[in-house]
């Protein structure tokens, strides 16, 4: 089993229920195995309208939906993250995550929440510079938002602690300054109707994990930012990560050695 498949613990930060990402399957938000790995991760794009301006697109009428495989997945509250530095601009996209906890086909917005096990937030990292060439040629994205490492992925806050959704928030700071500032309530596809729409193009399983879309502010990282991601629950709970930004040659290096 490859070394950079994640699966979740209980690590007793924060309220009762905060999990964190290691290797290798999925561990319940209560810290039960639940015998299955990481499944796939999928995207929303332009889900604030704020963003969708920053870059000169267009707001959807319908979710635009897009897949990052595990292999996207590291660890976001270690101590690095680890970008490609080779490729032009790699841009930080902070998002709230949603991690499903049951089968879900076809379910209605009225009931899909009731298929999360929890919330926390990631990184959807983007390579700008061949996003912009793909977008150019009418291509896929893939190549610029699903590489390896591209999803950074922190801790699971458990939905049954988590309060009321609507109210939630979350945060990035780079190097100290406020860079995205997110509020659930702003998204323009709620994440119960994300999910809804989801199940009814393909099947949600266990262990998948959706990202719901990011907030304007969007911009490029570069090895040595330091960073700061702040989650504030329904009921005003919160949760700092910090990590520094460093080229993945380094990591690489280190691996070969």
């Amino acid at each position: 089993m490859a070394s950079d498949n994640w699966l979740y613990r209980k690590v007793g930060v924060g309220a009762p229920d905060v999990t964190t990402a290691v290797e290798r399957g999925l561990y319940s938000v209560s810290g039960k195995l639940l015998h299955l790995q990481l499944g796939k991760l999928v995207c929303v794009g332009r889900n604030y309208a704020d963003h969708a301006k920053e870059l000169g697109n267009s707001v959807p009428s319908k979710p635009l939906l897009f897949m990052k495989p595990a292999h996207a997945v590291q660890p976001l509250q270690h101590e690095r993250i680890y970008i490609p530095t080779q490729f032009g601009a790699c841009h930080h996209e902070l998002e709230l995550a949603v991690l499903i906890s049951a089968p879900m086909r076809n379910v209605s917005a009225a009931k899909a929440l009731d298929y999360v096990a929890g919330y926390g937030l990631a990184l959807d990292l983007t390579l700008r510079d061949v996003q912009n060439e793909l977008k150019a040629e009418g291509a896929p994205w893939e190549r610029a938002k699903a590489f390896d490492g591209s999803a950074p992925l922190g801790p699971f806050v458990a939905a049954t602690v988590f309060g009321d959704l609507q109210k939630a928030s979350f945060q990035l700071y780079r190097n100290d300054q406020l860079q995205q500032d997110g509020k659930v309530s702003d998204m323009i596809f709620p994440v119960a109707e994300l999910l809804a729409e989801i199940s009814s193009v393909f099947t949600l399983d266990p262990g998948d994990v959706v990202l719901t879309g990011t907030p304007a502010g969007v911009g490029p990282l570069q090895p040595g930012d330091n960073l700061k991601m702040q989650l504030t629950s329904g009921n005003q709970q919160q949760w700092d990560w910090h990590t520094a930004v460093a080229d993945e040659a380094e990591h690489k290096g280190r691996s070969n050695a």
